[in-house]
This record gives C-alpha cells, sequence and structure tokens, in this order.
C-alpha cells in the first residue's frame, strides 16, 4: 500500500512548519500551537488510514474478474467485468469512499487508459471496460488499484485488491472457403493405405494414425492381430497435418500463424482431423520428451475442437536465426516421416529453404499428398529467388505450391493454392 499527502496536505503541512519555526522565533505561543494543529492535521490522517486498511483481515473486500469473451482473437474486443463486493458494515462504508482503476498490459489497452463504468450499490461495485487485442500470448490483466482519501482530503492510499488474471490472445484467423474436391478427394480406402477388407469384415480397415479409438472394432482386432477400426464416411476422412515454419521477424511469424490456423479450422470444418506441427509446437509425451507436432483433434469434438487446436498458438515464439527456424522445421518433417500416417494431407506455410530443407520436405509427398504456400519474407534482395527455387522443387517432388508474400489476404492465398492443381 502507498501512502501519502495529497496536495492539500503537503500545504497544511508546509504551512505548520513555517508557523512553527516563527512562533518559535518570535516567541509567540499561539503561532506554536497553531504550528502544531496544522502538522497534527496529515499526521492524524495519516495514522488513521494506516489503522482502517481497506484490505485488512475480515474486513476486507472480495474481487472477481470476468472477461468475455475468454480467449479472444487479435483484433476483437473483451469486456471485462470487475465485482468488488463487502461482506459486513464496516466494508461497506469504504467502499463507498474509494476509487477504481485497473492494469492491463499494453498489449490489451494499446498503450491508453483504460476508460471503465463503475456502477456502484450498497454492498458492490461493479467496474466495466472494453480492451482490444492486437497481438497473440498470453497478457496479464489486474490486479485492480484502488485509491481511497481521508474525510479531510489530506492523505491519499492506494493499493492493490485481488490478484492478476491472464487473457488469452488467440491469432486472428479468417473463414477460408470449403476445400475442393481436388484437395479432399472422395474418403476410400485406397488413399488411406487399407487393403481390401475380406467379406467378414466388410466395414472394417486398419487402424491408422488420427483415427478415433471409439471406432476400434476390439474383437476382429484380437483375431486379426492388429487394430482394425469401423470404416465410414467419417472415420474415412483424411488426417491433415498443418505444417508450419516461423520467420525472425515478428510481423511474417504472426501472419504465418494466421494462415496455418485458418488452414486447419477449415480442414477441421471439414471433417478431417488435424494437427499442427512445426516450429515452437512442443506437446508432452507420457516419457516427458517433447514433440513437434500436436495431436490429432477431431471435429466431432465440437467447438473444443477449435479451441484445442488454436491454443497451441498462444505460446509459438519466432526463430532467433533463419537456421534455428529451418532446424526445427526438419524437425518436424522427420516426424511426419516416422508417424506412419500414410496417405494424409499436409498442408505447409513455409519459407524460402535451403537444399538440406528443399529435399527433406520434398521427401513428404512420398507417403503424403502435400500442398505449400511459399512466402517471400523479404529480409534480403535474393529472398524472391529463394522462394522460387523452394517452390521449384517441391512442384518437382509432386507438392501442389502456391507462391505468397507474406501480409498477402489469407483467402486469397488459399483460393490460389487450391487452383495450382488445375
Amino acid at each position: 500500500m502507498r501512502r501519502r499527502p495529497t496536495a492539500r496536505g503537503w500545504a497544511l503541512a508546509a504551512a505548520g512548519v513555517v508557523a512553527l519555526q516563527t512562533g518559535i522565533g518570535l516567541g509567540s505561543l499561539d503561532l506554536v500551537r497553531m504550528g502544531v494543529l496544522l502538522l497534527a492535521v496529515p499526521v492524524t490522517a495519516l495514522v488513521a488510514v494506516v489503522l482502517v486498511d481497506t484490505v485488512r483481515g475480515r474486513r476486507g473486500l472480495e474481487v472477481h474478474r470476468d472477461v468475455h469473451p475468454e480467449p479472444v482473437h487479435v483484433g476483437q474486443e473483451a469486456e471485462v467485468r470487475v465485482d468488488i463486493r463487502a461482506s459486513d458494515r464496516a466494508g461497506r462504508a469504504r467502499l463507498a469512499g474509494l476509487r477504481f482503476s485497473e492494469q492491463a498490459a499494453v498489449e490489451l489497452s494499446g498503450g491508453r487508459a483504460l476508460r471503465a463504468r463503475v456502477q456502484r450499490r450498497a454492498d458492490h461495485a461493479t467496474v466495466r471496460y472494453p480492451v482490444r487485442a492486437t497481438r497473440r500470448g498470453r497478457w496479464p490483466l489486474g490486479p485492480l488499484v484502488v485509491t481511497r482519501t481521508d474525510t479531510f482530503g489530506v492523505v491519499r492510499s492506494r493499493t492493490t485488491l485481488g490478484s492478476e488474471s491472464q487473457v488469452a490472445v488467440w491469432p486472428a484467423v479468417v473463414a477460408l472457403p470449403a476445400p475442393s474436391d481436388v484437395l479432399v478427394g472422395e474418403p476410400d480406402r485406397v488413399a488411406l493405405g487399407a487393403r481390401t477388407p475380406s467379406t467378414d469384415d466388410a466395414n472394417l480397415r486398419d487402424y491408422r494414425e488420427g483415427d478415433d479409438l471409439r471406432r476400434v472394432h476390439w474383437t476382429s482386432s484380437a483375431r486379426r492381430g492388429t487394430l482394425l477400426v469401423r470404416s465410414d464416411e467419417r472415420a474415412g476422412m483424411r488426417p491433415v497435418s498443418v505444417l508450419m515454419d516461423l520467420p525472425v521477424r515478428p510481423s511474417t511469424t504472426e501472419w504465418t500463424i494466421s494462415v496455418a490456423a485458418s488452414m486447419a479450422l477449415a480442414m477441421l470444418d471439414s471433417g478431417h482431423p488435424v494437427r499442427l506441427a512445426g516450429s515452437g509446437i512442443a506437446v508432452g509425451t507420457a516419457t516427458g520428451a517433447a514433440r513437434a507436432a500436436s495431436p490429432y483433434v477431431h471435429a466431432r469434438s465440437g467447438p473444443e475442437a477449435r479451441a484445442a487446436l488454436l491454443d497451441l498458438t498462444l505460446d509459438l515464439t519466432p526463430a532467433r536465426t533463419s537456421t534455428d527456424g529451418e532446424a526445427a522445421l526438419l524437425d518436424a518433417v522427420r516426424l511426419l516421416d516416422t508417424s506412419h500416417a500414410s496417405g494424409e494431407i499436409v498442408l505447409a506455410v513455409i519459407g524460402p529453404l535451403s537444399a538440406p530443407g528443399r529435399a527433406a520436405l520434398a521427401h513428404v509427398a512420398d507417403t503424403a499428398q502435400g500442398w505449400a504456400l511459399v512466402r517471400e519474407d523479404g529480409r534480403h534482395a535474393t529472398d524472391a529467388r529463394e522462394a522460387h527455387h523452394t517452390a521449384t522443387a517441391l512442384r518437382r517432388s509432386g507438392w501442389r505450391v502456391a507462391q505468397v508474400t507474406a501480409g498477402e489476404d489469407p483467402v486469397q492465398c488459399w483460393l490460389r493454392l487450391l487452383g495450382s492443381a488445375s
């Protein structure tokens, strides 16, 4: 708690010191008494403020903060509601004399003072104010700052109430058109690598990574000695991996994450199991190790599936160097090679790659259907040429490729990628 005199308090104290010194110099007892009295006012008020602590003991005020919606996307507004309640008569008396202000990260406030609306009742007060998310991540909000001035207006105390909250900010996403048949295709056993079933197992196929375990047919699996799943239109949807590398430049990183997240949600909404792979995707395994890809998320989970994908983007950070970024991308590519998800769809948002990087990514098309957006990062003069080399190498290996520039409209990039098959 910070306690300090107000302008009135400093004026009274200064007048008291002057009167006291003048009275002593002139030998005037009245002036001395006046000086002592003037000094006693701010000192007494300060002691009273110390004794009547706003948040002390059972007379403290309770604070509850709610943010809606939460999480929020970049560029969207959310409303924050802070409820302050007093449980007894003394607390209600304190509440009536309090002034409230809130603290928020610059990524939520935009560096401007928060404009709040305060509603008061006998036993509680409500503070409402909007925030606008300007950057992806997790940003602090609070604690609540309360200011109280004593009855004489000579001492002001400032303290915090409640705890700090965190607001999760998802990347900005756009609704992409439903994937065309040339990308998704009809779900079939050939594309999924499933063998032709026998008569008694006509509705079963081999288990592939990304399949829902609830569709496993345990009786047939025990008889065959391998996992079999029920095959229908939903179960036959190919798994999708969305691969991304994060460049050094923060603005390009945010654009890459936004495009990749939009693509992942478009495929999820089409019914595919989807996972994210690439730089910064670190998901703990049972052995405590970290992987460069998330588990598959299934559309049948509803809104929770979208939230699970977007939550993975909250803590992604740009690579320190382009070499580090490409190394992280290659780790994700190696994971795709060992995941045995034969026939899956790989959607990639990548920048210019070195020759080893191009060779490693080209190998993905041996077992998967690859579609890539190759962006120009604008880091140096040869950036466009390197992006062209990367796109050419991927096309030769069987990838469908569209060259884009960081900052372009994601919808136009997506349509250009789908049109690359024609």
